[in-house]
């Protein structure tokens, strides 16, 4: 129902939750997994996340329980959006500690962005019973229902976790982005102030600014939103297929095809992407080439807001 992906802002704010990468002291640098892990981190915070992985991996054949190890080499693969990958480290580490509450909640979220919902679920569960008072457990279940399209749930389960942690930017932002799906402008734009006296650097509330700045039709408006988005965070490749979906409306098509290709290629298999690509052709007067991206589209989310609109002008 949504005019531009933020399946990806959700995803991302949960990853900025807690996909902080552990160091250890200098006594665990003598060993000889601890050096490969802390070569992976050095890698990873000069953006190069294959070597960090190759890292982890050196540090896994050296003692392939090591927690730390299989937890951050899980964020890059989640990153990466190799879901599969993270889910089978962050299952290495539960089935050596069931209880392990950054593991869980870190396959739950991977579980849901590779469409495994009811498993994704049973994480949630487990995860508000080991951690009852904990406001994470809500807002995975929260980031679930979502996905699954039941909003008024995640609605509420947002809310509870709001209650135990009021001043939670990330929920917020989460939350303005429910009302946004429900046509609720006015309380999306309320929720998202709130979020952005907490944390104005956050780059997901400009992104959900120029969405709504998209829906009242102010396009120039959008553009200006999205640009600080990129300006805080330019490694989003959402981002940048919202940006040229702005810029196809506002008449510059070929810089707008570029920013949806390189939206693709981080991720093939998002739908609002391969939507704004038709909406491209639609405009270069390609109608029967546009046609087979909405009828793509049109398959797997029926609902998805333009589809049905541009599918009508081709025909």
């Amino acid at each position: 129902m949504t005019l531009i992906t933020l399946k990806n802002n959700i995803k991302i704010s949960t990853i900025l939750l807690l996909g902080v990468i552990l160091f250890f002291s200098c006594d665990n640098t003598e060993t000889k997994k601890g050096r490969f892990l802390l070569k992976g981190n050095e890698k990873l915070k000069e953006n190069d996340p294959q070597s960090a992985i190759d890292f982890y991996t050196e540090a896994l054949l050296v003692d392939p329980d090591y927690k730390d190890a299989l937890y951050n080499r899980g964020l890059v693969f989640q990153q990466l959006n190799r879901l599969d990958e993270a889910i089978s480290d962050y299952s290495s580490i539960l089935e050596k500690n069931p209880s392990d509450s950054l593991a869980l909640f870190q396959r739950g979220v991977s579980l849901m962005d590779n469409g495994e919902y009811y498993k994704a679920l049973e994480d949630s569960k487990n995860l508000l019973s080991l951690l009852p008072q904990s406001w994470k457990g809500h807002f995975l279940t929260g980031l679930i229902l979502e996905k699954m399209k039941n909003y008024r749930e995640a609605l509420s389960e947002f809310d509870r976790s709001l209650a135990l942690q009021p001043d939670n930017p990330e929920v917020l932002i989460n939350k303005a982005t429910l009302h946004y799906y429900l046509k609720e402008f006015d309380t999306s734009k309320s929720v998202l102030d709130l979020a952005q006296k907490l944390n104005p650097e956050e780059p997901n509330i400009y992104n959900l600014r120029s969405m709504l700045s998209f829906e009242s039709k102010d396009y120039s408006q959008a553009l200006e939103w999205i640009e600080k988005s990129i300006a805080l965070n330019s490694k989003e490749a959402f981002f940048y297929n919202n940006r040229g979906l702005y810029l196809i409306y506002l008449g510059e098509y070929e810089k707008g095809l570029g920013d949806i290709n390189f939206s693709l290629k981080q991720n093939p298999k998002n739908l609002y992407a391969i939507r704004n690509k038709g909406i491209y052709y639609f405009y270069q007067d390609q109608k029967d080439l546009a046609l087979t991206y909405f009828e793509e589209v049109f398959k797997k989310d029926p609902e998805m807001d333009l589809v049905k609109e541009y599918i009508g002008k081709c025909n």
